[in-house]
Parts: C-alpha cells; structure tokens; sequence
C-alpha cells in the first residue's frame, strides 16, 4: 500500500520517519487517495477540516473513514455527497452527536457503516483497561494506593 499522508503541522521530516509520502496538499491527497483515514485531534483549528468544497476533490470510488471525532468533517456536506453517491462511501465511528440520535440521516445511508465509538478498541486496550480497573479495585479494598494515582501536581484537588 502506498500512504499519503497531509496535515497542516506535518513536516518533511516526520512524514519520512513515518515512512509515508508527504501530499503537497490536502487537495492533493483527497484526488489521489482510495481511502481516507482521519486521525486527529477536535480543536478550533481543526472543526470543519474537511469541508464540503474538500470532499469534492474525493474520487468517486474514495472511502472516508473518521475514528478520530465527528466535528472534523461537516457532516452536512458529508451526507449530501454520500446521497449523491459522489464518493463510494464512509466508515464512521464518530459524529457531531453522540450517540447519533436513532432517526438521524446517517442511519439510512446505505454506503455507510456506523459504529458507536468504539474504533479504537483492541485486545490489549480491553486487556489494560479491564486488567488495571480490576487491580484498583483490589487496591481501593486493601487500602493501598491504586495504579494511576493523581495529585495536586496534576491538576487535582487536595
């Protein structure tokens, strides 16, 4: 597979330490791309990164999949080219609204597949998740300090 990877912060440098090549231009990388993947953070800067005038340079065979956050796309423009069948299809996990309300458009699309934000979930985050949860507690029962403890240091309360 061939990456092509844009961000606004990613540099030459890092894109060759990742071992991908650097698109020019977020333009670029959504006409060449069979599939796009979102991972990046929510902020302002980053709200309505991909806009409707940005899924028209998807192909019309492109995936769009987001696991990151729903705000990053304008889920508007989103629905009106996945209904126009501009692009092949999208593969969501995130939304503006969570959970997506059960009559929402996204439900009726038929070249979408949805999941409750779970994408990230793996064997060994379940495995560390479920592993130090059960250790705490046996912590909190034996009185001892559990394994993340948080102090003033870290922004709590005494």
């Amino acid at each position: 597979m061939n990456v092509l990877a844009w961000s606004p912060n990613l540099t030459p440098e890092r894109a060759q330490a990742a071992n991908v090549t650097l698109a020019k231009s977020k333009q670029e990388l959504l006409s060449q791309s069979d599939v796009i993947s979102i991972h990046m953070v929510l902020s302002s800067s980053t709200k309505g990164l991909l806009n409707a005038e940005d899924l028209k340079h998807m192909k019309p065979t492109a995936y769009l999949v987001n696991t990151s956050r729903g705000p990053l796309v304008d889920e508007a423009a989103l629905i009106a080219v996945l209904k126009a069948n501009k692009i092949a299809g999208a593969a969501l996990d995130v939304f503006d609204v969570e959970p997506l309300p059960e009559g929402h458009e996204l439900r009726k699309l038929e070249n979408v597949l949805l999941s409750p934000h779970v994408g990230y979930i793996s064997d060994e985050n379940y495995e560390a998740f479920y592993g130090q949860t059960a250790e705490n507690v046996l912590a909190f029962i034996e009185d001892k300090p559990g394994l993340k403890v948080l102090g003033p240091d870290m922004g709590m309360l005494d």
